[in-house]
């Protein structure tokens, strides 16, 4: 037996709803102490974030920060920008068995926006939720697919391991709604308008670095370009090392990105290169640097 909670606050009032799902025979005992929120560890992204003036409000990052303030103002609630399907995503960076899902919507108001959504569970990347099992609960007010980081095919065979979603990311300067970690949220989205693209101000020789945790051997890296503006990737360079010196950008070279096409996603070999930190440069130029995702594919050395 698995136990599924979502429980629903707003200023006057807390309702909590309960729905038993009987996914195995026999009896289990659930405890309680033992339930962690796996949100706080995840990465999220949502389908795009809502415009001028509220950008700032609405991050996918607000909804997992362990903080249940329900008032929009008060800058700890996610927000899409008004479109069809608007979606939010937490990828877990590995496989769990989910026992509850507890989901705090706005208590100021606008609570019927809640209404009508699905929740999905999968073990691989969701492309189309129609190709999605639901597990059969409708509320809350956005689609959360709660992913691993291992992702599979259609067939179930694990493919490989995005080393940069359990990363964590800065940059060189930050333009408005391009923070770092936009490059490593597991989404493609190349509509930087959406919220999922990185931008650094127009600075000489720009930088993006990726903190892996610990040494890895790097197998290749995957780009994910900008749907206009295009050009300004051309000439970045991927750098891979343990060193910090000079920001990281003194590591040694995987490869040159000479140009790229628009809103495409393309992956650089590595071959094995040893380091902790991945490093995106533009050198010697004064440019935007702007990532809409950053892959590494590679394994640990432990």
């Amino acid at each position: 037996m698995s136990l599924f909670i979502v429980s629903l606050s707003t200023r006057k009032m807390k309702h909590t709803i309960i729905i038993l799902l009987l996914l195995l025979l026999g009896t289990c005992t659930v405890t309680t102490a033992l339930i962690k929120n796996l949100a706080l560890r995840g990465k999220a992204t949502q389908s795009s974030i809502r415009g001028v003036p509220w950008t700032g409000y609405s991050a996918a990052s607000h909804a997992i920060d362990g903080n249940r303030e329900s008032q929009f103002s008060a800058g700890s609630c996610s927000n899409t920008h008004p479109q069809t399907d608007p979606w939010w995503r937490v990828d877990l960076l590995d496989s769990y068995i989910i026992t509850s899902i507890i989901i705090t919507v706005r208590g100021d108001c606008c609570a019927e926006e809640t209404t009508g959504a699905n929740i999905y569970i999968s073990d691989s990347p969701i492309q189309d939720w129609r190709m999605v099992l639901f597990l059969g609960f409708h509320w809350a007010s956005l689609s959360l697919w709660i992913l691993p980081a291992k992702w599979r095919d259609s067939m179930g065979i694990l493919l490989r391991l995005n080393l940069a979603l359990r990363g964590r990311a800065t940059q060189s300067s930050v333009y408005p709604l391009g923070i770092p970690i936009n490059a490593i949220d597991g989404n493609r989205d190349t509509n930087f308008d959406r919220g999922s693209c990185t931008a650094t101000q127009d600075n000489f020789s720009p930088w993006w670095r990726l903190d892996l945790l610990k040494t890895h051997k790097v197998v290749s890296v995957s780009i994910t370009n900008r749907d206009i503006l295009q050009e300004r990737i051309n000439g970045v360079e991927i750098r891979i090392g343990n060193s910090l010196d000079n920001n990281g950008n003194n590591n040694p070279r995987c490869a040159v990105v000479s140009q790229m096409a628009r809103g495409v996603t393309e992956t650089f070999q590595c071959n094995g290169m040893v380091g902790r930190y991945i490093n995106l440069i533009i050198p010697g130029r004064k440019e935007f640097l702007t990532l809409c995702e950053v892959e590494v594919y590679g394994h640990s050395l432990d």
